[in-house]
């Protein structure tokens, strides 16, 4: 069953009239148009149908030409001709200006029926082979640069588990590149060239998640005209990715952790049990223990789900990863939105590492696609006044607000001043302030880190801190 309606175009109003009675029973919306003229204004706007189910002999417009002109606006538009018995040079015409099918009238219901479900058949197996296509294309995008030490232990938990078959649980902050890190396990599996399917389980409601994730069979609720596999059903021998899966009910819940048990579930209105081999990982940004905690998580579920738990940190707290993903982003977006932009201000790259990015990777994305596509650095800068990490002491935004008083020259060198402070800092608590090891990490020599922390007065202030604690 499509949403998308079908056109029938036909000169005949009974035609039309038989067609749309025939067509709606089975399922399909119907609009019916008695010429070419009208479909092919339709279609200019692009307005997309599912089907074209056309008439070869029609007033003004021919029909071969409403093909030709059909085709030009969108070939992906499959057309189904309606002929007579004697216009088969018109058919074989027609086939090769693209066409998918004819019928040769009078027909039977059964004819039409079987036409429609094997163009769209086809054209649904088109798209999942330019889908995976795209992913086997693609997977340099799923790869991904770090230097942050957390995201390399990511990086290197991913790509040791990947050729395993246990669930794997991905936690993070809405935008941090979840689906990046599950993407990337998926190419560097032994299922790379199988399907990774992915199914957003805040996006829609519980009966429509469970047909949806588990397909019905034919007569399984009203309009179920026609079996309809599950995604679980598509992913078999590849990837599911559960996103947002702390907003799964509970019902589906128990449903998910059969399968995940026993490899089979049954369709919806099914009695046979369906059985399938697809590798299961799972995101969410909620905290899922403390879900189980307030039974509002299955604890069973949330312990057959949390074999391998990835958690994906910030970008605030992974701001030298700033860079890399600020070259990406550009490279990627640089032709495809046309732009003149030849590189982004350094000053810009600064404030880009001082801000706290509340949207995560995602934000930063639409912010690199923005200045490429409008190079306003002061319109750039605006957004970052609303957020940007300041010193201890200072106004939360007092570091990027001055800019009428400031050249973006100095407001770039603060930022990225009390950037690097944050960086060195962090550093020295994960060495426990041994300054010779926070040294070698940060790629520094041991003066200059010393030098570094005289001038910001660390040493003095953290020594103050020890002594209150002692007192």
């Amino acid at each position: 069953m499509t949403r998308r309606p079908i056109f029938v175009i036909d000169d005949d109003e009974s035609i039309r009239a038989y067609l749309a009675d025939f067509l709606s029973s089975r399922g399909y919306a119907v609009e019916g148009l008695p010429g070419g003229e009208q479909a092919i204004s339709r279609l200019a706007t692009g307005y997309l149908p599912a089907v074209v189910i056309l008439d070869l002999v029609l007033p003004g417009m021919e029909g071969q030409e409403v093909l030709v002109r059909i085709k030009s606006l969108n070939p992906s538009i499959p057309v189904i001709i309606l002929s007579g018995m004697g216009q088969i040079k018109a058919v074989v015409e027609a086939m090769r200006a693209g066409a998918a099918d004819y019928l040769v009238k009078p027909f039977e219901d059964q004819e039409l029926e079987l036409a429609i479900e094997n163009v769209l058949e086809k054209q649904d197996l088109r798209e999942e082979v330019r889908t995976l296509k795209r992913q086997l294309d693609h997977v340099a995008d799923f790869d991904f640069t770090t230097s942050n030490v957390r995201m390399l232990r990511v990086k290197e938990v991913a790509r040791q588990v990947a050729d395993t078959d246990v669930p794997v649980l991905l936690l993070g902050e809405s935008g941090v590149g979840k689906e990046v890190i599950a993407r990337y396990i998926h190419v560097q599996s032994k299922r790379r060239d199988k399907p990774f399917i992915k199914v957003n389980c805040a996006a829609l409601p519980h009966d429509l998640l469970e047909s949806e994730l588990f397909g019905y069979e034919r007569g399984a609720f009203t309009g179920a005209l026609n079996e309809k596999p599950g995604k679980f059903e598509l992913a078999d021998k590849g990837y599911i990715l559960l996103d947002e899966i702390g907003e799964m009910t509970s019902h589906l819940q128990a449903k998910l952790l059969h399968v995940l048990q026993d490899g089979e579930y049954t369709r919806l209105g099914g009695k046979r049990p369906v059985r399938v081999d697809a590798r299961v990982l799972a995101s969410t940004n909620r905290k899922l223990f403390e879900m189980v905690a307030k039974g509002e998580f299955r604890e069973d579920l949330y312990y057959r789900l949390n074999v391998i738990r990835l958690e994906i940190p910030p970008l605030r707290e992974r701001r030298e990863d700033i860079p890399y993903l600020c070259n990406y982003f550009f490279n990627k977006y640089t032709a495809r939105y046309r732009s003149a932009v030849q590189e982004i201000p350094q000053e810009l790259l600064e404030g880009y590492i001082c801000y706290d990015w509340p949207g995560n990777v995602r934000q930063f994305e639409n912010a690199i696609k923005r200045y490429l596509i409008v190079p306003d650095l002061e319109l750039a800068f605006s957004e970052l006044r609303e957020n940007v990490t300041a010193a201890p002491g200072r106004p939360a935004a007092d570091l990027l607000v001055q800019s009428d008083s400031y050249s973006l020259k100095d407001v770039a060198a603060q930022a990225a001043e009390q950037a690097e402070r944050e960086v060195v800092l962090r550093v020295l608590d994960e060495t426990n302030w041994n300054r010779k090891q926070a040294a070698r990490r940060l790629g520094v020599c041991y003066k200059a880190l010393l030098n570094k922390l005289k001038k910001w007065q660390v040493d003095q202030a953290r020594n103050s801190a020890m002594a209150a604690r002692v007192l």
